[in-house]
């Protein structure tokens, strides 16, 4: 038996938007990850104070001749990582 026009147009309509309820947003993209300074974490880039830029952390420990950790660049940089999450 065949359905009846009137109810073929909200069924239709019904169908149409449960499937698009049902879509998926897309996977963050790789390096969408800036910070409130443009640095981008997953690129290995923390926002210096002292700089005034981001910065690779072993890079400006080797350029400016401190050690590679966390405190000596936070202390040179004025405690950058202490906002990152």
């Amino acid at each position: 038996m065949a359905m009846k026009t009137p109810l073929r147009i909200p069924l239709l309509a019904a169908l149409t938007m449960t499937l698009l309820a049902c879509t998926e947003t897309g996977p963050q993209s790789v390096g969408a990850d800036a910070d409130e300074h443009g640095c981008r974490a997953s690129a290995g880039y923390l926002w210096c104070a002292k700089t005034e830029q981001c910065e690779r952390p072993w890079e400006l420990a080797e350029r400016e001749g401190f050690t590679n950790e966390e405190g000596a660049f936070d202390a040179y940089c004025g405690d950058s990582l202490a906002s990152q999450p």
